[in-house]
């Protein structure tokens, strides 16, 4: 019996959760837009995961047509040292300038900035490792961002 009424529990819990996917046929007129180019400048890896990742609104024309001039920057800050001097944290700051054009008139500017704290690891293989899945993961949370930016825009 106690099986049963969990089960049920859970299955209202799931079902009514009211989870639906950023780009679903349903959510696809909020981003009724397309970009008709992009110029990205700075940071390499930051520039390649915001253009693996906008590369999908390039292919369809739209009647919203946006050029893009994106700067971006990515700094490794030491937040604290140890007695012998060693770092032991660290902050990763990612963040992107944006212009945005429409037929040729400037629409508007603005900055997004997203920050993370971390510790050292010793192996410092595995801190590379570490710091380049943590720019990629910063670069795509940048770039919904400034996709839901773009989609309000008029």
């Amino acid at each position: 019996m106690f099986k049963k009424t969990f089960l049920i529990c859970v299955f209202l819990f799931i079902t009514s959760c009211g989870y639906e996917a950023m780009h679903s046929i349903k959510n696809l007129s909020k981003y009724d837009f397309s970009i008709e180019s992009i110029n990205l400048s700075g940071d390499r890896d930051v520039n390649l995961a915001i253009e693996q990742r906008i590369n999908n609104y390039k292919l369809d024309k739209k009647s919203r047509q946006f050029t893009l001039n994106i700067n971006t920057s990515s700094t490794k800050e030491t937040l604290a040292k140890n007695t012998a001097g060693d770092p032991t944290s660290f902050e990763n700051t990612t963040s992107i300038d944006v212009q945005v054009y429409m037929a040729d008139d400037l629409k508007g500017t603005f900055k997004i900035e997203k920050k993370f704290k971390y510790n050292n690891i010793s192996n410092k293989f595995d801190l590379d490792n570490y710091e380049q899945s943590l720019k990629q993961n910063l670069a795509e949370t940048i770039t919904n961002e400034l996709l839901f930016k773009l989609s309000n825009f008029r």
